[in-house]
């Protein structure tokens, strides 16, 4: 045996646990679920954009073959609204009226014995409506704009003096698409009773959040409710919310008293699990000649489906980005005749970001300054709300580190002065931050009588790798191997745990892991704190190291002695303990941090001394435009990335990567496009450009900075830093190639073909 301490597992970079199982087929998502007398439905959409249903012929349906019932708002029992979450509340609940709102609204859904008898029953029904007319832009005088209490005006300094005596101003609009979530996976739902007991395999990034749905929607006791949701094929914000095809799902099996899965087609992903709304933002900035920042004023309006609500707030990562004596911000949304946003990756921050540092840019030639030093220039080296300090702040390195790393001394600051071959050659950077976020999360860790350990907690992975960062932490927390830890996941009758979004859940799962792992082996300490038998009796926390599945005096190595044998002596067949995560800032119960398997003393910051910083970026990238064809390509991309402690760079990485992507995704290809009538016109993966392998060139990631010191893990989370700011850095390098400056998104073909 080992007398050595173990080789922290906590920031190497590690294959994923559940790898294999997914490149063998073997990972069982939501729509391979199959029961017996397992039946199917299909949905029927509106055609229409707004008004309400006349009719809806269903004898034929109801006549054809393998069908087992047609349900519609005429048959349909009252259903209570779903849970309010802290992601806000659920939507409507479907077929409760007439109403029409938005194209591809849910009508009808035909339960039948297959999947082919269902679509064919459905493409039976005749739905006949009385129209109305939509509502379809900012400007229509019907539109109603709404501002929510979580996104008040913001205001510091005299915004309106500040601008009028500045040395430079510049005011432009900038507009961003809307864009659909499209994950590779069909969202899917297989629902089953047993009494008033509903078990529900889903398509979600929030377990507890379906089980709370669903239990107020039926009436029934959450108790009751099993959510499950053990691999998720990506969702980017769209598992969000519990949309109305799960409850329909839920409301077949109840009808026809079996099994129902439901699986969405590509098409009705386009209308049925949200979007990233589209915006239009006005930025004004004024400076002083040598590159202060002296005003920022950020307005934006943003859509919003007509009995909707949806916490996105466009400018709220304005207020803090940087050395400002004066910030002003505004947004509110406009309700309109469109499907029912939702959240898409790095949400309000993702679009926001591309207006602030897209103007930052212009400001830096108008005052003929370098893009880089203007930020650097302006760097917020303390919170500007507060006045405090950040618990932690690597955006200088994240400028300095990345520019080197770039080449960026070499770029020409003249737009349309860099050449390769027939090719207009551009250089562009942004900044980037995202907010710190991490909600209360609770987990169970248990050690088994055979060594083992098993953690688990009602969490999702959507892809960034909860599975292994956890059994990674686990193992360093517990001293046991990886290859004898178990981690689990996605299931609500597991401990409370939050949504996989916002970049917080490593955050705030990890925490909840560190907590109940550590205090698991207090566990075991107490439980041999008098045991003669035991030559680790009465030893503390401080005074050991875990290793090789047991504990060991760290300064009599000799002393030794493995969970499984303490379990065995004294009679049990595990040892179990639930943690807890505390809010940023606030002690926890796992009041040590471990290192190479020993334990030491962790305290956070006194109580607003610090303001808590979230991750930060630096993206540099090049642009190649052809001046015939129009086009743009990302030849190569520099993030430098502030994330805090780094789990496992090789998922964190990929994670920056994927990013990346849906960034390139965003600038250049990306746009859900409806007609004059407000129809979908973007309906499959034909018609919406997706970023693919060829887009994505040369790619550079730079991991920079400390672990913050708020939290015991000190992690800040990356999963949406990398989109945030790169639609920017890339409209900026098109602006250094091309001399025409793109406030629009995406920057199309037509557009530069237009512009050159």
């Amino acid at each position: 045996m080992s007398t050595t301490p173990m080789a922290e597992v906590v920031g190497s970079p590690r294959d994923r646990v559940d790898g294999r199982l997914k490149v063998m087929g073997a990972a069982t998502y939501a729509s391979d679920v199959t029961l017996p007398g397992l039946a199917h439905a299909a949905l029927v959409q509106s055609t229409i954009t707004s008004g309400r249903i006349r009719d809806i012929a269903v004898h034929a349906a109801e006549s054809a073959p393998g069908v087992l019932a047609v349900i519609t708002h005429f048959n349909t029992p009252p259903l209570a609204l779903g849970a309010i979450t802290p992601n806000g509340p659920s939507p409507l609940p479907p077929f409760q009226s007439d109403v029409i709102l938005h194209y591809g609204q849910h009508v009808a859904m035909v339960v039948a014995e297959t999947r082919e008898q269902a679509d064919a029953a459905a493409a039976l029904i005749e739905v006949t409506y009385a129209l109305d007319t939509p509502v379809l832009s900012y400007d229509d005088p019907r539109a109603l704009t709404v501002t929510h209490p979580w996104s008040p005006d913001y205001d510091r300094g005299d915004v309106a003096r500040a601008l009028e005596a500045a040395e430079v101003r510049i005011a432009a609009t900038y507009a961003t698409a809307p864009n659909t979530n499209n994950p590779i996976g069909l969202f899917a739902t297989v629902a089953v009773w047993d009494g008033d007991a509903l078990t529900v395999h889903d398509t979600t990034q929030y377990p507890h959040a379906v089980r709370d749905s669903m239990s107020l929607t039926f009436g029934i006791d959450p108790a009751g409710v099993r959510v499950l949701a053990p691999f998720v094929g990506g969702a980017f914000g769209a598992g969000l919310r519990v949309w109305p095809h799960t409850t329909l799902a839920a409301l077949a099996a109840r009808v026809t008293k079996r099994p129902v899965k439901l699986v969405l087609t590509r098409a009705q992903m386009f209308t049925s699990i949200g979007h990233r709304p589209n915006t239009s933002q006005r930025l004004s900035l004024g400076a002083s000649r040598d590159g202060r920042l002296t005003a920022i004023e950020h307005v934006s309006r943003s859509s919003l489906g007509m009995a909707d609500v949806l916490i996105n707030i466009i400018t709220h990562g304005t207020m803090t980005a940087y050395a400002c004596p004066n910030v002003s911000t505004r947004a509110t949304q406009t309700r309109q005749s469109i499907p029912i946003p939702g959240w898409m990756r790095a949400p309000g921050e993702a679009e926001g970001s591309f207006a602030l540092e897209s103007a930052i840019d212009e400001l830096s030639y108008a005052l003929g300054i370098d893009p880089l030093e203007l930020r650097v220039k302006n760097h917020a080296h303390v919170d500007p709300e507060s006045g405090l300090p950040w618990s932690s702040n690597a955006l200088l390195e994240c400028y300095r580190r990345g520019a080197e790393r770039f080449g960026w001394s070499a770029r020409n600051p003249e737009p349309r002065s860099m050449r390769k071959g027939g090719q207009l050659v551009g250089y562009g950077m942004a900044r980037a931050a995202l907010w710190a976020y991490q909600p209360p999360c609770k987990a169970l860790a248990s050690i088994r009588r055979d060594g083992t350990a098993f953690v688990r907690s009602g969490a999702t992975d959507i892809g960034p790798g909860p599975y292994t960062v956890m059994t990674m932490l686990a193992s360093d927390v517990l001293g046991v191997p990886m290859d004898r830890v178990q981690f689990g996941l996605g299931d609500s009758a597991m401990p409370k745990a939050p949504q996989e979004g916002g970049s917080g859940l490593t955050g705030a799962l990890g925490n909840a892991v560190h907590a109940a792992c550590v205090g698991l082996v207090r566990a075991f300490l107490r439980l041999v704190g008098e045991d003669e038998a035991s030559p680790v009796r009465g030893c503390r926390l401080e005074g050991i190291t875990v290793r090789d599945g047991g504990i060991q005096i760290t300064d009599d190595p000799a002393r030794f002695e493995t969970y499984a044998d303490i379990l065995a002596r004294h009679g049990l067949d595990e040892l179990t303990i639930e943690g807890e995560s505390a809010p940023p800032g606030e002690t926890s119960s796992a009041t040590m941090i471990v290192h190479g398997g020993r334990f030491i003393p962790y305290t956070t910051p006194t109580t607003g001394t610090r303001a808590h910083a979230g991750g930060y970026a630096a993206h540099f990238v090049e642009v190649h435009v052809d001046p015939d064809l129009g086009s743009v390509r990302v030849a190569r991309v520099v993030s430098a990335i502030d994330g805090g402690r780094i789990l496992n760079p090789k998922t964190a990485r990929s994670q920056i990567i994927g990013g990346l992507a849906m960034g390139i995704g965003m600038a250049l290809l990306e746009e859900t496009v409806s007609d004059r009538t407000g129809r979908l016109v973007t309906t499959s993966l034909a018609e919406y450009v997706v970023a693919v392998n060829a887009d994505v060139r040369d790619v550079e990631v730079l991991f920079v900075g400390e672990p913050d010191s708020m939290t015991p893990l000190g992690t800040k989370g990356v999963g949406e830093l990398a989109i945030t700011g790169m639609a920017a850095a890339i409209a900026n390098a098109v602006f250094h190639a091309t001399g025409t400056r793109f406030r629009s998104l995406p920057i199309s073909i037509e557009k530069v073909l237009l512009s050159l």
